[in-house]
Order: C-alpha cells, then sequence, then structure tokens
C-alpha cells in the first residue's frame, strides 16, 4: 500500500509541473520570449562592408518581428518559430530558401525539420527542391501525417497534396551562391573552400533557426537549411535530423544547430543539450558550453546553437567567429548580433 501511495504522489507531482495548454489569451505562464539564428561560422569585421552587415541586421529583425508578432498576440511557439524562419527562408541573404547554395549536380536541395516541446511531436523534409518553405512542410508532416520525416519527390508530393506553396527550382537560383558553386567545382579546393560564402567570402554554415517560448510554457524549436555548397548527391546534415539539429521539450529546453551537420549528427547535438538538463540537472547554458565548446571541437567540428529554457533563459552559444542571431523578449526588446565580441 505504501508503495501505491508513494507512485500516486509521483504521478501527481508530474502533472504539476507539466506544462499548462492554451485556455485563454489572458492565461499567461510563460515569459514570451524568441531566439534566432541565421548561421554560424567564420564571420570576420573586414570581411563585411557596412552595406551587407546591415542588410543581415535587417534581415535577422524582421525575422523577430515576424516570430514576436504571433507571441504578443497569443500565439503560439510552433506558429512563432515558422514565422520566423519563412522570413529567413524567403531572403537570398541566408542559405535557406530562396539563395540556397548549389549542390555538387548543381541543384538547390532544402531540408528543414521542428518539434513541439508540449507533446515531442515532430516533422522533418529532406533533399526537396520544389517547396518555397520547406518549415511548413516539415509541420505538415508532423501535424498531417503519421511519419516523422519525408524525403525527396515524395516530400514534394505530400506538401502539394496538402496545399503548400510548390514552385519551379529556379525560384530558389541566387547569381552569387551560382558563381560560388562554380569556383567550387572549377578549384575542386575540398572541404573548406566548399563553405565559402559569396556575401563574406569567408567560411561559414548556412542554417537558419528559431526558438520559441509561448504564454503558455510551450517550447518550440525548427531549423532549416539549403545544406553545404557542393555537397555530394543524397548528402542530408543535422538540420532535419531530430536531436541532431533541433530539439525541443518542455520540461528542459528548445535547441535550433547550425555547424558541420556530419559532427551535430555523430553527437546528436540538440538532444545531449536536453540530456544533460534533464539527466545532470545542469542549467541551459552549463549544458550548451559543454556540448558545443568541448564535445564538438574536440571531434573536429565546428558551429553553433541556439536555445531558450521553459524559463526564458537564452543561450546563443558557437565556436566560430561569429553567428547571425538574435533573441527578442515579452517586453518587445530585440537585439542582433553577427560577431564573437557581440554581447
Amino acid at each position: 500500500m505504501r508503495a501505491r501511495v508513494s507512485f500516486f504522489l509521483l504521478l501527481t507531482c508530474a502533472a504539476c509541473n507539466r506544462p499548462a495548454s492554451p485556455s485563454s489569451s489572458h492565461d499567461t505562464i510563460g515569459p514570451v520570449t524568441l531566439v534566432i539564428h541565421g548561421g554560424a561560422g567564420t564571420i570576420k569585421r573586414e570581411n563585411m562592408t557596412p552595406e551587407r552587415e546591415a542588410a543581415y541586421r535587417a534581415g535577422l529583425n524582421q525575422a523577430l518581428d515576424s516570430g514576436y508578432a504571433v507571441l504578443a498576440q497569443g500565439g503560439k511557439s510552433l506558429d512563432a518559430v515558422i514565422a520566423a524562419i519563412k522570413v529567413m527562408e524567403d531572403n537570398p541573404l541566408f542559405n535557406a530558401g530562396k539563395g540556397a547554395v548549389f549542390t555538387n549536380e548543381g541543384k538547390n536541395e532544402l531540408d528543414a525539420s521542428i518539434m513541439d516541446g508540449s507533446n515531442l511531436m515532430a516533422g522533418a523534409v529532406a533533399g526537396v527542391t520544389t517547396i518555397k518553405n520547406p518549415i511548413t512542410a516539415a509541420h505538415a508532416v508532423m501535424t498531417k501525417s503519421d511519419h516523422v520525416m519525408l524525403i525527396g519527390a515524395g516530400a514534394e508530393k505530400f506538401a502539394a497534396e496538402q496545399g503548400l506553396e510548390i514552385v519551379d527550382p529556379a525560384y530558389f537560383f541566387d547569381s552569387l551562391r551560382y558563381k560560388q558553386w562554380q569556383r567550387v567545382q572549377q578549384k575542386e579546393a575540398g572541404k573548406e573552400a566548399a563553405l565559402i560564402d559569396p556575401y563574406s567570402r569567408d567560411r561559414k554554415f548556412g542554417t537558419v533557426g528559431a526558438v520559441a517560448l509561448d504564454r503558455y510554457g510551450n517550447i518550440a524549436a525548427g531549423t532549416s537549411t539549403g545544406g553545404m555548397t557542393n555537397k555530394k548527391y543524397g548528402r542530408v546534415g543535422d538540420a532535419p535530423i531530430i536531436g541532431a539539429g533541433t530539439y525541443a521539450d518542455n520540461a528542459t529546453c528548445g535547441v535550433s544547430a547550425t555547424g558541420w551537420g556530419e559532427y551535430f549528427i555523430r553527437l546528436a547535438v540538440a538532444h545531449d543539450i536536453n540530456a544533460l538538463m534533464r539527466y545532470a540537472g545542469l542549467p541551459l547554458q552549463q549544458a550548451a558550453d559543454s556540448v558545443v565548446m568541448k564535445k564538438v571541437p574536440r571531434l573536429g567540428g565546428d558551429g553553433g546553437i541556439i536555445a531558450l529554457d521553459r524559463h526564458g533563459n537564452i543561450s546563443m552559444t558557437f565556436n566560430t567567429t561569429g553567428m547571425y542571431r538574435g533573441y527578442i523578449t515579452k517586453k518587445g526588446e530585440g537585439k542582433t548580433f553577427i560577431y564573437q565580441d557581440e554581447k
């Protein structure tokens, strides 16, 4: 009898700690917060013109404003993540959607994923070439199918059936990305040259992501990318992999990653941060530092993450010289950053 009573008390306590579901626009629980990234890598001031820097900051601010508008009106974290990422997918400055980099075969192949921290539901698409906003397709996979990931032609067929916007592959073309790919093809310069970004003329990882906490205490995370310049046929990085590039759990945190995908997959970076919080009891920043600043470099990889816990604490941790990033809080106070020394 004693064991049964203890078990009942355990269940009761768990129920008390479970985040509440939306009931009304006045039932405020979470400290509304949104954090985004637009890619990490070797981003140096000397390689960035004032005009280009201003354009990047404007793009980040537009994404923040779009996502925060959803949260401020009592919307869900999932919708805020989608709104913020769509802005960056539509902006050719970022390697996601329009302006995505070219594969070895001269195509634009897109990946995206999204996860709902309130119920651990997730959706992803990979290797798609005709879906205007892959993040919306990832969401449709999560909410309109029995699956977590769809790839290639199957994902495109599914997106069309769901009424998502389908475009000609030429829509994603960007002349600077194309010239970048041509240079890599001509020089066959290997992995390092394959990551040179035409906008900053230096090495970077082009991925976008967002993590949101809504007023109901629900966390959502999403990631979208065009992948790696000159990537081989069929290559998929960490962005659409749940647990590697994206993870969300109301009990711990939401994470979106940007970096050398092969390393982030091997370390299950997004989930590892969650696990360190859940099982080791680490606070968000310490968990993020443990993975991004220690484990990833130890294997030879680099990159960064954005993360947000249920209390509204933010981490924007990266081991490169820069990461396009920003956040906005419930007070409507937003900031954007590019370089490592910006706080």
